[in-house]
C-alpha cells in the first residue's frame, strides 16, 4: 500500500513565513530557511513553498530565498507563486524545486499546464486550486483567494488534469486556518473526478484530523498543513506514530 505523505507548507510573504485564517489576517511566523531545515530533519515527507503575494502583486517569485531553502533540505520541494509562463517553471526548477505549483497563472492561461507538462513531464506540474463555496457551488478563486473567478472547481480541476497536471492540491478557503478538520465533502468531489494524486489542504487542527482524512478518503494521497506544524501544536513524528497506530501507512 502506498504510504500517505505529510507535507508542511511555507506561505512566504516578503521573505518571511506567515499564516492567517481563511486566507486573511496574515501574521509573521519565522524564517523559511530555518523552518524548512527543521521539517526536513524531523520527518516531513515533502515541503511546499508558496510565495503567496507574487500573483496578486504581479511580480516574479523570490528566487534567492527559494534557492537557499532548496540547498538546505533533503526532501522533495514543490514551489508556487507567480508562475505564469513556461519560463517561470524553468527558473524555479533551476533554483532547486522538484515540482512546480501553478494556480492563478493557469487560470489566466489555461494552456500553461499542457505546455509545462509536455516540456517537464506530468509529475512536475502540480495544480493548486483555492476553492470556496459560493451559492452551493465549489468555486475557483484566484490571486491568493482574493478573487472569485466564477469557474466551477471540479470541472476546472478535471480539465487541468486532462491537460497534464500530475497532482492536485485542494486548498479549502472555507476551512483554512480554522482548525476544525479537512473539508471532506470537497475533497471527495475532487477524488471522484480525477485519478492523479490529491493533496488535502486547509483545516487541520490536531493529529486526529489526519487519521480522519485518510480513513474517510483513502484516495487522498497527502495531508498538507501550516500553522499547526509551525507552532508545534502537532509534532510531525508524533503525528506519524498516531497514523501508524491507526493502521494508516506512513514513512517513519
Amino acid at each position: 500500500m502506498i504510504t500517505k505523505r505529510i507535507i508542511p507548507c511555507l506561505d512566504v510573504r516578503n521573505g518571511r513565513v506567515v499564516k492567517g485564517i481563511n486566507f486573511e489576517g496574515l501574521s509573521d511566523v519565522s524564517s523559511p530557511v530555518e523552518l524548512a531545515k527543521y521539517y526536513s530533519d524531523h520527518g516531513a515527507d515533502e515541503l511546499v513553498f508558496y510565495d503567496i503575494t507574487a500573483s496578486a502583486e504581479g511580480r516574479a517569485l523570490f528566487t534567492d530565498i527559494l534557492t537557499e531553502v532548496a540547498r538546505t533540505i533533503f526532501i522533495p520541494l514543490t514551489v508556487g507563486g507567480g508562475i505564469n509562463t513556461v519560463a517561470d517553471f524553468e527558473r524555479v526548477l533551476q533554483c532547486g524545486a522538484d515540482k512546480v505549483s501553478v494556480n492563478s497563472g493557469a487560470i489566466r492561461n489555461p494552456s500553461l499546464v499542457g505546455e509545462a507538462a509536455k516540456r517537464y513531464g506530468d509529475q512536475c506540474v502540480v495544480l493548486s486550486v483555492d476553492v470556496k463555496r459560493v451559492c452551493g457551488e465549489f468555486r475557483v478563486f484566484a490571486k491568493g483567494g482574493r478573487e472569485d473567478t466564477g469557474m466551477e472547481a471540479i470541472s476546472w480541476i478535471r480539465r487541468c488534469v486532462d491537460a497534464g497536471a500530475g497532482e492536485v492540491v485542494v486548498n479549502s478557503i472555507d476551512t483554512d486556518g480554522v482548525k476544525g478538520g479537512f473539508d471532506l465533502p470537497m475533497l471527495k468531489a475532487v477524488c471522484d473526478a480525477v485519478s492523479v494524486p490529491v493533496i488535502a489542504s486547509g483545516g487541520a487542527g490536531r493529529r486526529e484530523h489526519f487519521s480522519e482524512l485518510f480513513s474517510a478518503l483513502p484516495q487522498v494521497d497527502a495531508g498538507l498543513a501550516a500553522s499547526i506544524f509551525h507552532f508545534r501544536e502537532v509534532d510531525l513524528q508524533d503525528l506519524k506514530a498516531h497514523l501508524h497506530a491507526s493502521g494508516i501507512p506512513v514513512r517513519q
